[in-house]
């Protein structure tokens, strides 16, 4: 028989915003797994939902409880997973256990709801057309430095979760990265009783983390500006470069379009204008 895996979101704070069809999938699992099986107790409770089988699965038994889950499964069982808050599987257990009941043939279907990182991202003001999202970043090390950097260099607006204990650190080391200048949001708190949004520069955001916020912490930090259109004389040092070594003017004008950003049409015609070289014919 095959059964079903079933993820659902849970309220990120305002326990009103947990869905009905997320009420009735509780109602119905023969098993719940949940991060703390006491945090979720209260929100079944909250729910009128009494009698649920609870299970803990957290970063440490995930791949241990993936083998009973399955063994359920295969008698039909329809099993919910739940995290403290939000998503599974969005920085927080769940993505293993996915894995291994889609591999053993079972079927993985989601009640959707709420999201820190988008409920964050769509009230910042921030571009939310393109976005990425990093979790929590390493706390030390050339890991760390590597995913600041990249973040520094990113054209979409990021996304990163983070404790009010480490807020001020790493906001100070993006304004080093990214410059003092660049814009951000912190969401602090979001949906309960002192849901903050802080706007304003990475500098700016500095000075107020000196306050040390409490609370959970969303950090929405804007992209990076494109760079300056590439000039005609840019174009053509670069084409030169190409055409010393040996490259036709066509496959000159193709490789300095794609490194520059700049069209394939007009590159060849600035390569056409270059004494010599070979052009190809059409």
């Amino acid at each position: 028989m095959t059964g079903v895996l079933v993820l659902i979101a849970t309220p990120i704070g305002n326990l009103g915003d947990l869905a009905p069809r997320a009420v009735e999938e509780l109602q119905a699992a023969s098993l719940v797994c949940c991060e703390d099986t006491r945090r979720t107790g209260r929100l079944l409770a909250h729910a009128g939902i009494d009698g649920a089988r609870l299970k803990r699965v957290d970063d440490h038994t995930e791949a241990r409880a993936a083998d009973a889950v399955i063994e359920l499964l295969a008698t039909g069982a329809r099993v919910a997973l739940v995290s403290d808050a939000g998503t599974p599987g969005i920085s927080d257990p769940g993505a293993r256990l996915v894995d291994a009941v889609l591999d053993a043939g079972h079927e993985v279907t989601v009640v959707p709801g709420p999201v820190a990182a988008v409920a964050a991202l769509v009230a910042s003001g921030l571009p939310a057309d393109r976005f990425v999202f990093e979790g929590f970043l390493p706390r030390k090390g050339r890991e760390r430095g590597e995913r600041l950097a990249s973040i520094a260099s990113e054209r979409r607006t990021s996304i990163v979760y983070e404790s009010p204990n480490r807020i001020g650190a790493t906001l100070a080391a993006l304004a080093e990265v990214c410059g003092v200048d660049r814009r951000a949001v912190v969401a602090r708190e979001l949906t309960k009783l002192h849901e903050e949004f802080v706007r304003g520069s990475l500098g700016e955001l500095v000075e107020w983390a000196s306050t040390t916020p409490k609370g959970e912490i969303v950090l929405v930090v804007e992209g990076a500006a494109a760079p300056p259109a590439a000039t005609d004389e840019q174009i053509v040092d670069a084409l030169r470069g190409r055409l010393e070594a040996g490259s036709s003017k066509r496959d000159a004008a193709d490789s300095v379009a794609a490194d520059l950003g700049v069209g394939r049409r007009r590159a060849y015609q600035l390569a056409l204008g270059i004494p010599g070289g070979v052009t190809p014919p059409s």
